[in-house]
């Protein structure tokens, strides 16, 4: 099953706590809170896509920040969770699923709030009983899927531009990215060959300075799929080539014969423009990434 939305983690983790008055370590809430919901090992092994925090953990910590900007729990120290005394009398008056309409409003805003428990029907006029999606995205999910889109629009932009460069320019892009990840010792060892007679071969990349190691290059920029013949083709370039490395890059698709082609071989790899696409953002080739500074409270500091 997927990682339930953070929203969902706001009442385990209340009950939690509520069943540990002394407090409890932030760990345990969250171990606890997933076997409460049931998550299995390969849900508990989702990570974030920035690949630093695991899913489950992240929503177990937001939702306990939302218990703290109502102002009921707080974190003795770093790690460490336990219910105010409001937090244990609103559990306490509370004993029952508490309604959606907290649970939504706990997770919407992200100012203080401030609940009481005799205040369910105040809370549910102040949603208008409209069920908001993003409430149920914690600002980490929020933020990470701003960023998803602004690549997926990029990634569109790109293939776009790349649909309206010579063929000649092309080539030289896809030298450029090739370089960028880190084949050859200079941009000087990627050379474009490509033209008339070319062999089907538009690139070569010497992968050492004597040039005895090369990786032969094919790049096209077409609209509708590429074929087995095509690769077939660059297959039998680079064996006139005696080369036993090829990388062919195009704008499009593969089909699903091209595919299977490349399978029953040991020297092809093949881009298609999705890919480049998203090659060309992670090395930055026509793209510039603009920095984003996420704030986060640094608890080693306070500990000196």
């Amino acid at each position: 099953m997927p990682v339930p939305t953070y929203d969902l983690f706001i009442e385990p983790v209340l009950r939690y706590l509520a069943g540990h008055p002394e407090g409890a370590l932030a760990r345990d809430v969250q171990e606890a809170v997933a076997d409460s919901l049931g998550l299995s090992d390969a849900d508990r092994a989702e990570l974030l896509p920035s690949g630093i925090q695991a899913v489950y953990k992240n929503r177990a910590g937001w939702a306990h920040d939302r218990l703290k900007r109502a102002g009921y729990s707080a974190s003795l120290r770093r790690g460490f969770w336990r219910l105010t005394p409001a937090g244990a009398a609103f559990a306490e008056a509370t004993p029952g699923p508490l309604p959606e309409q907290v649970i939504e409003t706990m997770a919407k805003y992200d100012k203080d709030v401030r609940l009481r428990p005799s205040g369910a029907d105040d809370i549910a006029a102040s949603v208008g009983g409209q069920s908001d999606p993003s409430a149920k995205a914690s600002p980490d999910d929020r933020l990470e899927q701003a960023l998803g889109e602004l690549r997926q629009a990029v990634a569109s932009e790109l293939l776009e531009q790349l649909s309206q460069v010579s063929p000649q320019y092309f080539e030289t892009i896809v030298l450029d990215l090739l370089h960028r990840m880190g084949y050859g010792a200079s941009r000087a060892d990627l050379q474009r060959v490509g033209g008339v007679g070319d062999g089907g071969i538009d690139g070569v990349i010497a992968l050492d300075k004597l040039g005895l190691e090369k990786v032969y290059v094919q790049a096209k920029r077409w609209q509708s799929g590429v074929g087995r013949p095509e690769v077939q083709a660059f297959y039998g370039a680079l064996a006139g080539q005696r080369a036993n490395k090829g990388v062919f890059i195009t704008t499009s698709t593969f089909t699903h014969q091209a595919l299977e082609f490349c399978r029953s071989v040991e020297r092809i790899v093949l881009i298609d423009g999705a890919r480049l696409a998203e090659l060309m953002i992670d090395h930055e080739v026509g793209v510039t990434l603009r920095p984003v500074k996420v704030p986060k409270v640094d608890s080693d500091y306070f500990e000196g």
